[in-house]
């Protein structure tokens, strides 16, 4: 089972999306465990796509979904500015909030909640792949 769904990078699509997802969550019928996972990892995401990858242009984002297993797969695609959001250094979390720089805490909880995350650059495109799973512990 695999579906997409692509539409301009812009936060305004970002409601759209998150139904698009959850519809086929629940279509798949996957543990309903999946779905908080699932709404901030599309949040954290989606929004570093529409904040960054295409600078002051306009540009698309594509969803893609597949099930498997019970664990949901996201592929989340952009043709923005090449980056690997995996590169990023992990927040030192044993600091104040005052002490630590801004960003990075986003991947950092993608990370916790995923059992996978990869990234590659193919034909001009960043892919962030994301697998989750209700009853998996976290992956590293």
């Amino acid at each position: 089972m695999t579906d997409a769904l692509r539409l301009p990078a812009d936060t305004a699509n970002l409601e759209q999306f998150r139904e698009f997802a959850l519809s086929r969550m629940e279509q798949w019928e996957l543990p309903f465990a999946l779905a908080p996972k699932l709404e901030l990892v599309l949040e954290e995401l989606l929004v570093n796509v529409c904040s960054y990858a295409y600078g002051d242009g306009d540009g698309d984002v594509e969803l893609s979904l597949s099930a498997e297993d019970g664990a949901l797969t996201l592929l989340i695609r952009d043709w923005g500015r090449p980056y690997d959001p995996l590169t990023t250094q992990e927040p030192d979390l044993t600091l104040d909030v005052e002490e630590r720089g801004i960003g990075g805490l986003g991947v950092h909880f993608v990370r916790q909640m995923a059992r996978e995350v990869s990234y590659r650059r193919d034909n001009e495109a960043n892919e962030l792949t994301v697998v989750l799973a209700a009853d998996a512990p976290p992956g590293d």
